[in-house]
């Protein structure tokens, strides 16, 4: 027999009566709805939002669906169309440049990876299918958090949250963070060094048929051996075609 979980029907049935909703509502309205004490209410609703699940609008006085509750609800139909898509131009990218390349999705605060692709006789690396990695600390996760705007970006990191490191190198913050997002957005695409795993480095180009949710990044042990300008180019068309092929 399955034993019950009030607080987690709670929560879901909060986030099912938010995803009916065009717009934010009141907090008071959900209690009503759903049939839960005004109190139990707003303490679930702040657990909730911490974990960007709902967003509260103080002005309003309103709530409403997060981020996380719209990347768990997209989850599968982003994965699965994309590992299945991805992984021949993903391959034929590995080969045409001799280095190891991999197909990340955004989940929360991660990317998780959904392709990957190690190029002959190249070292290891920490990445690999279904491996979960801090989404700004890697140059998948940039490239897509690069084309959020500045609410997302707070949805996605609370202000005043430290972001954790794996090196001795990486933002600490979203104030920090921010800078590197806008190099992002400059170059066309995302990079880092040494801040997933010591010398070896990273770039990455969003998928633009994805949701803005999903990149394509290529790594390598330092230094290049390839021009970055070719490298950049073929990861350029490699995205391209994907993102066509999604649509």
């Amino acid at each position: 027999m399955t034993r019950a979980v009030p607080a987690a029907t709670s929560a879901l049935r909060v986030l099912r009566f938010l995803a009916q909703r065009t717009t934010p509502v009141p907090a008071a309205l959900i209690a009503t709805e759903i049939g839960l004490p005004r109190s139990s209410t707003y303490h679930l609703l702040t657990a909730m939002a911490a974990e960007s699940f709902v967003v509260h609008y103080p002005e309003d006085r309103s709530w409403g669906v997060g981020v996380a509750a719209w990347e768990v609800g997209q989850g599968y139909t982003r994965a699965d169309p994309l590992a299945r898509l991805g992984r021949l131009p993903i391959a034929r990218l590995v080969d045409a440049l001799g280095l190891s390349a991999h197909l990340a999705v955004l989940h929360g605060a991660d990317v998780v990876y959904v392709v990957e692709e190690r190029a002959k006789g190249r070292a290891r690396l920490v990445t690999d299918v279904g491996v979960r990695l801090p989404a700004h600390l890697t140059a998948s996760g940039r490239a897509i958090l690069s084309t959020m705007s500045a609410a997302q970006l707070r949805a996605v990191f609370p202000t005043g949250r430290e972001l954790v490191r794996r090196t001795e190198v990486g933002p600490r913050s979203l104030a920090e963070l921010r800078p590197t997002l806008a190099a992002a957005r400059r170059n066309g695409y995302a990079d880092e060094d040494s801040e997933v795993t010591p010398g070896f480095a990273s770039i990455a180009i969003p998928i633009a048929s994805a949701a803005n949710l999903a990149a394509v990044a290529v790594t390598w042990q330092t230094p290049l051996e390839v021009d970055l300008a070719t490298v950049v180019e073929h990861l350029q068309a490699t995205t391209d075609v994907i993102a066509e092929r999604l649509r």
